[in-house]
């Protein structure tokens, strides 16, 4: 073998074997990243922000919205039950009508009911300012485990029944637990506020808005704010938290009873008034 062929030759021995070209970059492994105690703790704390804003959503509109829908219902079912026993308590036969026509009667006499005892349920609130199906249940007494947080609008123990001469006091949430007074500083002078009961329909008349402190009972008196004098009419007291989400403050709706319709003459007008 020549010289130059034996260069050659131990050259091609002593290069390396090449791999194929493929068009690709050769891989490097990455270096593993360590986990921070800080990085950990900020990510808790990003997904309990996320948690609590869900959680204030609820409260603030979705439960509303649901809860509202469901006290509602409930309502409307405890109505379809009175108008039922109703319907089974009169006679089989009606009396025939007589010829001469009746003389016009003066309004009748509201029936006043005994008060619920605990926390019965004892009426339905209908104010047509706030939808055709606002139709709350009423029990007795304001406590939130016994009344407030079941759906319910509180009747003040003690205060008077509806259409009784003095101050028919009520209260309930504002927020949470479908906010049956949600919207009560949108009243508007004037509009109907009907309770419902077997007995018959006691249509209010809204007057005016309060904001007073929490320890301000005089709302609660037989005549509102007005210690020491006797009543002399018919009130209706409306009391929640003002303002919304706080405990601060209460916000109080008062009115003035305008008529009572027996059950036998079905619901009166006011019902149908203000709603669209």
């Amino acid at each position: 073998m020549t010289e130059p062929a034996l260069r050659r030759d131990r050259t091609a021995r002593a290069a390396p074997p090449q791999a194929p070209p493929s068009g690709k970059a050769p891989r490097h492994a990455k270096p593993r990243q360590r986990v921070s105690i800080v990085g950990v703790f900020g990510e808790l704390l990003i997904t309990a922000g996320v948690l609590t804003l869900l959680y204030v959503g609820w409260q603030m509109y979705l439960g509303d919205l649901i809860f509202g829908a469901q006290a509602n219902a409930e309502g409307q079912e405890l109505s379809e039950q009175w108008a039922e026993q109703f319907q089974e308590s009169l006679p089989e036969t009606t009396p025939a009508p007589t010829e001469e026509p009746a003389a016009e009667a003066a309004p009748p006499e509201p029936v006043i009911l005994p008060e619920p005892t605990g926390t019965e349920d004892f009426a339905i609130m209908r104010i047509p300012r706030f939808g055709a199906d606002y139709a709350w249940t009423m029990a007795g007494g304001v406590t939130r485990a016994g009344t407030l947080d079941n759906f319910r609008i509180g009747h003040y123990p003690g205060s008077k029944m509806p259409g009784e001469v003095g101050n028919f006091a009520v209260a309930g949430h504002r927020t949470t637990y479908g906010a049956p007074f949600k919207r009560i500083a949108e009243l508007h002078v004037g509009d109907a506020i009907v309770i419902e009961t077997p007995a018959g329909w006691y249509t209010y008349r809204f007057r005016t808005l309060e904001y007073v402190t929490p320890d301000e009972v005089e709302v609660l008196l037989p005549v509102p704010q007005m210690p020491d004098v006797p009543a002399n009419g018919r009130y209706i007291t409306m009391t929640s938290c003002s303002p919304m989400f706080s405990l601060a403050e209460r916000i109080v709706a008062y009115g003035v009873f305008e008529s009572f319709q027996p059950y036998a003459d079905g619901p009166p007008a006011s019902l149908t008034e203000g709603v669209s």
